[in-house]
């Protein structure tokens, strides 16, 4: 029983981070949804990007490190 346990404990655990990356969408992502740049911004984690279509708001986080080959979106999420 604990390990049939353990197998649902990991699919459901799967299943939720599957869910979570089809909900947080990236700046290219939006970009392809013809949203558009409309401010950034400097940070600590790296830099924030606006990105606007319409009345819709995205914040997003991206960031680079010195022997990274691309600049990739850590988190975007909806301005409300």
């Amino acid at each position: 029983m604990p390990f049939l346990l353990s197998i649902l404990v990991l699919v459901c655990g799967a299943s939720a981070a599957s869910a979570q990356d089809a909900v947080s969408p990236t700046v290219q992502h939006l970009l392809n949804q013809e949203f558009g740049v409309v401010g950034t911004f400097p940070s600590p984690s790296g830099v924030g990007v606006f990105l606007q279509k319409k009345d819709q708001l995205f914040l997003c986080l991206v960031t680079e490190t010195p022997n990274s080959k691309t600049v990739s979106t850590s988190y975007c999420k909806p301005v409300e």
